[in-house]
């Protein structure tokens, strides 16, 4: 059985707005992203889950605690998804790894060539990305899968900051979901991001191109989420995953 990380001992509150702005690097961000317990309705759900455990996992540590994103400082690309899963990187303490999304993602990220390895199984696995960043609007596990709009709202200076931190090198994003798309378009408004008008709406295979006050542009490439809904039903197949990948990855210019 896989490790997965031994929860340290939380740190003093955090206020999200204050600690993320001042967070000077991705890595003090994480740090910080990991001590908040500013949502009472998540923090409760994440440390019962963490408390219960699922059967299949009941010999492991969870990670329990708000899940910070994963990836190099540098990274070009972004993939933005919706919420750490319960039983998956709220055990982990890696955005989605340890649960089915997690595998068809993982698998392939590897296949286009952007993961050193086609399984992420736990946040100690050695794993890496290239070039490529991992997060989500929301950082604690919701019941449900359904954040409210206030958590979102609540959550989204950690993303906001995340951004800015990436900008310098940032080019392309795929965002996983109407739910991401919608609250990631409202980040980057505020953060100065000029969002085409009318607003660009999701699905698969949407493209938007954001530009900012100095002449940058990014690009937001919507693929359907990952979920177990999506690719047993066939919605999302591996094809449709790995084109959508492989052109944000040329995009981004991480392309051999």
């Amino acid at each position: 059985m896989n490790e997965t990380h031994s929860r340290a001992p939380e740190p003093g509150p955090v206020e999200p707005g204050t600690s993320a702005g001042e967070a000077s690097t991705l890595a003090e961000l994480d740090e910080a992203v990991t001590g908040c317990r500013a949502c009472p309705r998540l923090v409760s759900w994440r440390e019962r889950v963490a408390e219960e455990k699922r059967a299949a996992f009941r010999g492991q540590e969870y990670w329990g605690r708000p899940v910070p994103g994963f990836g190099p400082s540098d990274a070009s690309l972004a993939l933005v998804g919706l919420a750490p899963a319960a039983h998956g990187a709220n055990r982990t303490g890696r955005m989605f790894t340890g649960d089915r999304s997690g595998e068809v993602l993982y698998r392939a990220l590897f296949d286009v060539g952007l993961a050193s390895a086609p399984h992420s199984e736990s946040a100690d696995d050695g794993l890496r990305l290239y070039g490529t960043r991992i997060t989500a609007p929301v950082r604690c596990a919701p019941p449900a899968n359904k954040p409210t709009p206030g958590e979102r709202d609540t959550c989204s200076p950690w993303l906001a900051r995340e951004f800015e931190l990436l900008r310098p090198t940032l080019r392309v994003v795929v965002v996983l979901g109407g739910y991401g798309w919608q609250a990631l378009l409202a980040v980057l408004a505020a953060s100065g991001w000029r969002v085409p008008r009318p607003k660009p709406k999701f699905g698969h295979g949407a493209r938007a191109t954001l530009r900012d006050a100095a002449g940058g542009e990014l690009l937001l490439l919507g693929c359907y989420h990952v979920s177990q809904q999506n690719t047993f039903t066939g919605r999302l197949t591996p094809e449709m995953l790995r084109a959508v990948l492989t052109e944000a990855k040329d995009s981004a210019g991480l392309g051999e």
